[in-house]
């Protein structure tokens, strides 16, 4: 246990004389090697009792991160981190964090996953305040940084089945604690906490160590002190990030040094080179920021007398010595102590962000209990030529991103609230929306940066957001650091383009064109249009026994209705008709309509019973017959309807058709007789009148209203006999169906009305067991189109030998433009404007 390390350390009494620093990097070599050291203590995740697990699917990847993705992977696993495995309830997707240096930091999103699982360790962080206490009287600080720190926790066993992410490699256990779990700040505190107690001039934040010493030696010797307890707990160091013997050091934002803690100016430097006002405008945004803290400041509203004069009518603008006054008096009341505050993670954290057509400003800042806020720290910046030219929801998205950037080491690895007066971002940015798909790229690849953190984000009007606004309607300059970083992740565009790609409907031209690249495929439609020949070799044997039944057609090859699939979408087309988790026979009747390749029934029943959700909710095998009622002679004559629930929350009724097997359902938040009779009425209006209605004794169906509607409608209810439900099979039946479809598509999130309608899709459009044709061919009298019917090749294009001409004398008269940068061209403008110039010149960047 941490007490049973921390009590044999053997660290009592080291008196390390007149020894250099780097003699005891010679004596403690072992804790600064490459690679990851690993604590004795094990963490443990508690989970909330009834708790579902859920299961993600990956998320597509940047070409341009594939290979780094995949190096960190092999390093993660060879140090132990991971554990490659095949079969997890639980999976998360992950966010690459680029690095500077072109690295990248894998990082699991939990956020609605794990995390809402857990009961989340309240172990307290400290706060900064007593940290610097104890710093005081130190002359000289060392800082030391853990490499990869949380990395170097390990799990308990029952803890690694929780944490499990799903890459493009297939699925990783981790063996340690990694960044992104909500209970790992709380755990890894403990730790330190335990490790360094007893330990004089030595504080700890997190994976932040600082040491100090009245004098060298005294420093030294504390430092070793150290250094023997990182080793008795089984952690390394990452020298090249440490620094030793300081005269200061930067820490949670501030400057310490042998005076005390002093505010650093990277906090402040928005606030002291903020530029005067140069007109109106800008005198407007200056104010607005000010009187946002106007509580805080004495006789502010004598101060700020010459400044508002300048806003008067007709005054013409004058800025004189009294206004620059006051504004540089005003400026050093913004980052006194009357105005910031230190960083307290007990306290609510903010931070709020705006963009002007000059700049961005960000402002990180405490919500106090009594609804005051205090800010901890402020940033600006000019925007680069590009930038300006951003539309003007992405220079507002642009100033969250670089307030997220710039107090990365305030926000990580905590909650923390986006203020922004720019009411879209809400939807974009918002943590439990997900990525919409139609918002532009650059919006895109924003949002997955932010999902590397754990926040909510909120609406402020413009008008109550003067703090954000006056920093940047008043930029200090470019934040080159900032600038540079940005422009290096341009290339992460392409995850976005690649997921959309994904996600549209596979057709036959692709196909088509995956056919020619198939090496087993291309000989099979070569011995087809040239002959076949007298033996095979064993991989092209299963075509070979059926090579008088298939055909080519528009580059593809079909063996009668059914489009033969490339190796490479197999398993795209394998999760599509297991998205709804219908089950091997549906899933087996579904492909046999459409498509084929060997050895496909198998990996259907290999898919499902890998699922763990489909094996967990499997409904146990009938063991009696049952009796049938009279089989119905057209649709719509006899329903059946129960209700389902409470489910999530939800009731369901549930109706359907005795001949067809159409179904029906209804999500209500109460099981009434009104919301019963309504659904009915609105069944009736498009489906017409039913013969017969078949339900139990439910409240519901036995109300007198219940009973007036079906009279005045006049259709017989039946309802079953009391305390057997049974009697109403085909909707109790139903009921465990619709609830097992729930329960398997809810195991990856989502809404439920989305699952729902996924199910109801899936379900009409295949052929029932009972019938052996889809409900929607008996009860609509025809087949749905599904994305599955544009596999067939006589299908997505019917006109293709026309249109392919039509492409080729086209393409004669035409010609491919290529232009390179800096050259003059004219913008087609199909805007509205009130110029009606069509055409813009401009100059290509």
């Amino acid at each position: 246990t941490l007490d049973d390390i921390a009590s044999n350390s053997s660290i009592q009494n080291i008196n390390v004389g007149d020894k250099s620093v780097n003699e005891l990097f010679i004596d403690y070599d072992d804790i600064f090697k490459d690679g990851l050291g690993c604590c004795k203590v094990k963490a443990h995740l508690y989970v909330k009792p009834d708790v579902m697990p859920k299961f993600c699917n990956p998320r597509s990847l940047p070409f341009a991160y594939r290979e780094a993705v995949e190096n960190d992977l092999n390093r993660l696993v060879t140090e132990g981190v991971l554990e490659p495995i095949t079969v997890s309830k639980w999976a998360a997707p992950i966010v690459v964090v680029p690095k500077p240096g072109g690295k990248i930091r894998i990082c699991a999103d939990l956020s609605t996953g794990v995390n809402q699982a857990l009961n989340i360790n309240q172990y307290p962080l400290p706060k900064p305040n007593d940290l610097f206490v104890a710093l005081n009287g130190g002359m000289l600080f060392s800082k030391i940084d853990l490499s990869e720190a949380y990395l170097q926790v390990e799990l308990d066993d029952t803890s690694k089945e929780l944490l499990v992410i799903n890459t493009h490699k297939g699925l990783f256990r981790y063996n340690r604690l990694p960044f992104g779990v909500a209970s790992a700040p709380s755990i890894f505190q403990e730790i330190m906490n335990k490790m360094l107690s007893g330990l004089e001039a030595t504080v700890c934040y997190l994976d932040d160590i600082i040491i100090t010493g009245k004098n060298k030696i005294d420093h030294l010797n504390n430092l070793s002190k150290v250094f023997a307890r990182i080793k008795d707990y089984g952690f390394d160091i990452n020298k090249n990030k440490c620094k030793f013997l300081q005269n200061h050091v930067e820490y949670l934002g501030f400057i310490v040094d042998k005076n005390g803690v002093h505010t650093s100016p990277s906090q402040t430097q928005a606030i002291i080179n903020m530029p005067e006002p140069k007109n109106i405008s800008q005198l407007r945004s200056f104010l607005g920021m000010v009187n946002h803290y106007a509580k805080f400041i004495p006789q502010l509203s004598h101060r700020l007398l010459p400044l508002y004069s300048l806003l008067k009518k007709d005054t013409q603008w004058n800025w004189n010595a009294d206004c620059d006054k006051n504004f540089r008096n005003i400026k050093q009341n913004l980052i006194s102590p009357i105005v910031l505050t230190h960083y307290d993670p007990s306290l609510p954290l903010v931070l709020a962000a705006d963009a002007s057509s000059a700049g961005v400003g960000a402002v990180l800042y405490h919500r106090y209990p009594d609804g005051s806020e205090k800010v901890i720290a402020h940033a600006s910046k000019t925007l680069t030529t590009t930038e300006r030219n951003y539309a003007q929801i992405e220079k507002e998205a642009l100033a969250l991103i670089y307030g997220v950037k710039k107090f990365d080491q305030f926000l990580r690895d905590r909650r923390f609230t986006l203020l922004t007066d720019h009411k879209p971002l809400i939807t974009i940015f918002g943590p439990k929306k997900g990525i919409p798909t139609t918002s532009a790229n650059r919006l895109q690849r924003w949002a997955l940066c932010l999902m590397g953190y754990v926040y909510d984000i909120e609406y402020r009007s413009t008008h109550n957001f003067g703090h954000a606004d006056g920093l940047s309607r008043l930029p200090v300059g470019p934040d080159k650091e900032f600038d540079n970083h940005n422009s290096n992740e341009i290339s992460s565009i392409t995850v976005i383009q690649q997921e959309l790609q994904e996600q549209l409907p596979l057709r036959a031209a692709q196909i088509a064109k995956a056919t020619r690249k198939d090496p087993i495929l291309i000989q099979v439609y070569n011995y087809k249009l040239s002959g076949w020949p007298l033996s095979s070799t064993d991989n092209l044997q299963p075509y070979y026994r059926i090579r008088n039944e298939l055909s080519t057609l528009h580059g593809c090859i079909t063996w009668g209705v059914r489009t033969v699939i490339p190796s490479c979408f197999c398993k795209y087309l394998l999760n599509y008709l297991h998205l709804s988790h219908p089950g091997m026979s549906r899933m087996k009747v579904d492909a046999r309509r459409y498509f084929w390749w060997p050895l496909i029934d198998k990996e259907i029943e290999d898919i499902v019973r890998k699922c763990p959700n489909c094996t967990e909710n499997s409904k146990q095998p009938i063991k009696v017959p049952l009796a049938s009622w009279p089989v119905s002679d057209q649709p719509w004559k006899r329903i059946h309807i129960d209700f389902m629930g409470k489910f999530m929350g939800l009731y369901f009724l549930i109706i359907v058709d005795a001949y067809s097997k159409w179904l029906e359902v209804f999500t209500m938040h109460h099981s009434s007789t009104k919301t019963t009779i309504d659904a009915l009425s609105s069944l009736f209006s498009r489906y017409g009148l039913c013969e017969t209605i078949v339900s139990d004794n439910g409240s519901q169906f036995t109300s007198t209203e219940f009973s007036d509607f079906c009279v005045r409608n006049g259709i017989k209810h039946i309802t079953t006999s009391p305390g057997h439900p049974q009697s109403n099979g085909q909707a109790e039946r139903y009921v465990d169906i619709v609830k097992s479809a729930l329960k398997k598509g809810l195991y990856n999130g989502g809404k439920i009305s989305d699952v729902l309608l996924r199910f109801l899709f899936c379900y009409r459009t295949t052929p029932h067991a009972t019938t052996n044709l889809s409900p929607a061919e008996l009860f609509i009298k025809r087949q749905f189109l599904t994305v599955l019917d544009l596999l067939r090749p006589d299908t997505f294009d019917p006109s293709y030998t026309v249109r392919c001409r039509y492409q080729n004398n086209f393409d004669q008269h035409t010609k491919e433009r290529y232009f390179i940068k800096n050259n003059k061209v004219l913008v087609r403008d199909f805007r509205n404007n009130p110029t009606n110039i069509k055409w813009t010149p401009g100059i290509l960047i």
